[in-house]
């Protein structure tokens, strides 16, 4: 069995920076556990699957480890796809998931997308936080990741994890932010309990954190920089109880998965 695949690069104009998202459309669903291994072998921070059912075009993630609730790089993939490779010609996308209907829409040079916003409970500061981040944050909640906010763009930037503690941690990973130099504010997220140590362009954070900044700074449109080694640049708007987030995208790849024994 030949899987149409390919590997874009979102968040970034550019090839060899944002964050790589593998995406396959296909043509029925593949079990939940071929899905998975392909997630894995693929090693990428997640790799997109979607298929029509009935009027709807469906979309999951998956992880190495696991498929997960929310990403926004995959999305902003898999739309890229739709719109650069496959001909689909609508100004915007819905896609159907476990988060609920995701809207992405043409925005010039840009894809936005609509998410919900994640709602995050303040929380006292953990030991293993601490100790797993080598520099205890000013606040911290909880939310689908745990959420360690600091002073300083240079903190986030400086921090060297003990990605073994943060397995302890409650939460899909831990996001680190503070507010930005050149922009509103700066991220990092690791995520080692779904195989992820660091990833490069976290989408679905802004679920979290533009609302956060947005309060704080007193303004609903926001920019975003993710302090990874490849980069990340995200436009965000808070709006109704959703965030718009917005960025560019480039292939990077495109060919086949070939999988023996599996269907024809």
């Amino acid at each position: 069995m030949k899987i149409p695949y390919y590997v874009v690069h979102s968040f970034t104009s550019r090839i060899f920076s944002g964050n790589p998202g593998g995406v396959c459309p296909l043509e029925s669903w593949l079990p939940d556990e071929v899905m998975q291994q392909i997630a894995f072998e693929n090693d990428l921070a997640e790799t997109a699957f979607f298929c029509h059912e009935d009027s709807n075009l469906r979309l999951r993630w998956f992880a190495p480890k696991a498929e997960v609730d929310l990403c926004g790089h995959a999305t902003l993939a898999a739309a890229f796809v739709l719109y650069e490779c496959l001909g689909y010609m609508e100004s915007s996308v819905t896609f159907q998931t476990r988060s609920g209907p995701l809207t992405v829409v043409r925005d010039g040079s840009r894809l936005a997308m609509d998410f919900p916003i994640l709602a995050m409970t303040p929380v006292p500061v953990s030991s293993d936080l601490a100790a797993g981040l080598g520099i205890s944050p000013v606040q911290t909640f909880e939310s689908m990741d745990l959420v360690a906010v600091f002073e300083d763009e240079s903190q986030v930037a400086s921090i060297q994890p003990d990605l073994d503690l943060f397995q302890r941690i409650p939460g899909r990973g831990v996001l680190v932010t503070a507010p930005g130099k050149t922009s509103d504010y700066v991220l990092r997220c690791f995520g080692p309990k779904v195989g992820i140590p660091e990833d490069p362009a976290t989408g679905s954070a802004q679920s979290m954190l533009a609302p956060y900044w947005s309060g704080r700074l007193g303004k609903p449109e926001l920019t975003v920089r993710q302090l990874s080694s490849r980069g990340g640049q995200m436009f965000c708007n808070v709006k109704d109880n959703r965030v718009n987030i917005a960025g560019q995208a480039a292939l990077y790849l495109n060919g086949h998965i070939s999988i023996q024994g599996l269907g024809s």
